[in-house]
């Protein structure tokens, strides 16, 4: 149904059309160009980049439609522990305007007969849009979503319309979602996608492990997965630009991020902790250290690209196309 890559790129300010709260501490917001243009394309699993303030971006996943080329549409959840992105974000108003940057996907929805869908409270964006593709298809597919309450949980108007297709579990009422039941059957025809927090990705992740295709569970995270530190710590290690005709070290205390824009090669960046895929560059040469939360496992294996903001090299000699 979709590839990672997007159609276009955009960075400019956008108008806030509306601004509303879904659910308890929800608030959803439509954006649109000021000048009426039509906006990027995108695909279910896409997000952008909401750029709030000097050093504060924040990702959120696109929760609109795709076929909408005059509106995107994001859900922001207040978070009490935030660090100042949500509280940015639930200050914006009708008629404010806001930098955004994207779309871009690396949580796309793979053509599958069949998908189980799994959200935890504000995960529920990104499969808005993949459950409307997927009911649209005619694929197999049930979503299971859960969160502290029904008051907290966003877009329930909207799910109604799928009927049964829909498994609504508020703790408050129901408990947590029971994943040994819903992941119990595993099926080669079928994708598992799951977003939400880290105590739902990694217990769905230990149940897949046991019994399902590698290749079946898609997740997207909010929060860099913890990694362990190598024992002998960090090492230095060369790092040539290949499009760039630079020949660079990267010490133990930087990032090759930092090393590169230190020497004055242009390369994006946002969340800096390997969760949003801005970074991603090709890798020609070299035995990638992957620490990000973006690629899969596969891709990981691949080698052909790394999140340089997070991810090292364990060989002496990292090659990249830029």
């Amino acid at each position: 149904m979709t590839t990672k890559t997007t159609v276009r790129e955009h960075e400019g300010d956008m108008l806030v059309e509306s601004a509303v709260l879904g659910a308890d501490d929800v608030l959803v917001l439509t954006l649109v160009d000021p000048d009426g243009d039509s906006l990027p394309a995108w695909t279910p699993g896409a997000h952008v980049d909401l750029i709030l303030g000097p050093d504060l971006v924040r990702q959120y996943s696109l929760c609109g439609s795709p076929a909408d080329s005059r509106a995107i549409r994001v859900a922001v959840l207040k978070a009490p522990d935030s660090r100042g992105g949500s509280v940015a974000a639930h200050a914006l108003t009708e008629g404010a305007t806001v930098r955004v940057r994207g779309p871009r996907n690396h949580f796309p929805l793979v053509t599958a007969p069949r998908y189980v869908f799994l959200a935890g409270g504000i995960g529920i964006t990104p499969m808005l849009p993949m459950v409307a593709e997927a009911d649209a298809v005619g694929a197999d597919w049930h979503l299971f979503y859960g969160g502290r309450s029904l008051a907290s949980m966003a877009f329930l108007d909207e799910l109604s319309a799928y009927g049964d297709k829909v498994t609504l579990v508020p703790q408050d009422e129901a408990g947590m979602l029971d994943l040994a039941s819903i992941l119990g059957d595993p099926r080669p025809d079928t994708l598992v996608y799951c977003c939400g927090p880290e105590g739902l990705l990694g217990a769905v992740e230990e149940r897949c492990a046991v019994d399902w295709p590698a290749s079946a569970l898609h997740l997207e995270r909010f929060a860099a997965k913890a990694t362990d530190a190598p024992a002998e710590g960090e090492r230095s290690f060369e790092l040539v630009l290949a499009g760039s005709g630079l020949t660079l070290v990267v010490p133990p205390d930087r990032s090759v991020f930092d090393v590169i824009q230190d020497a004055g090669v242009s390369v994006l960046g946002s969340c800096h902790e390997g969760i949003c895929g801005t970074c991603e560059q090709i890798v020609l040469e070299g035995d990638v250290d992957h620490r990000d939360s973006v690629l899969s496992e596969s891709e990981q294996a691949a080698n052909d690209a790394m999140m340089v903001c997070v991810s090292r090299c364990r060989s002496d000699r990292l090659v990249l196309d830029l």
